[in-house]
């Protein structure tokens, strides 16, 4: 094939979007603690677990037809932009420590990247790290019941449109949870279908 077509065909949100496994090394959290060889994760792996995705117009955003359309659609009514780095956030040190913590939330976590970059690490059905990279133009929702955390990159700075269904609610819930309606409810629909899934094609 060549390569004028693999490039027609290549989903556009991999311009902004990257996932792979991690390693299990305690480095900075903000290297991208790639294992070795790299292991990339597709982005159809992370549809698999409920982690959704878009590739937006990031310089315009307060008119993309596009975003207006995913909100109209999925009801998000809410919406603020949160700064993350040194000179922005109050108490940056205890906030970023915060984020990096494992917890999952009773609500999806949808935000958009409208400047600079940063990860989401998730946990795959055999609870290993995938570490998602995010970058301008970047939208992803987390599903609710979800473990997950952040933290910023090496470059120290993101600037993300923050999106809620109704009133905003960011109470994190650390890890174990499993007990919460909204953690048995995101196992049930993801994890425990795709396990029995694998079972089904183990044994074709």
């Amino acid at each position: 094939m060549c390569q004028c077509l693999l490039h027609a065909v290549q989903d556009p949100r991999e311009e902004v979007i990257q996932a792979w496994y991690m390693d299990d090394s305690d480095e900075d959290q903000r290297l991208p603690h790639h294992k070795e060889p790299k292991e990339f994760v597709s982005l159809e792996k992370l549809d698999e677990l409920g982690v959704l995705s878009w590739k937006l117009d990031a310089d315009n955003y307060e008119t993309d037809e596009e975003l207006k359309k995913i909100r109209e659609a999925r009801g998000y009514s809410y919406m603020d932009f949160c700064e993350v780095c040194p000179e922005k956030l109050p108490n940056y040190d205890e906030k970023i420590k915060h984020f990096f913590e494992e917890h999952l939330h009773t609500d999806e976590e949808i935000r958009y990247c409208v400047a600079g970059s940063g990860y989401f690490d998730v946990r795959d059905l055999d609870d290993k790290w995938i570490r998602i990279w995010v970058k301008k133009g970047a939208m992803i929702v987390l599903p609710a019941g979800s473990y997950h955390r952040f933290t910023l990159d090496s470059d120290n700075y993101i600037k993300a449109m923050r999106l809620f269904v109704g009133d905003p609610v960011w109470t994190p819930h650390n890890r174990p949870n499993d007990d919460l309606p909204a953690r048995k409810e995101y196992v049930a629909q993801f994890l425990n279908k795709e396990t029995s899934k694998q079972a089904v094609d183990a044994a074709a």
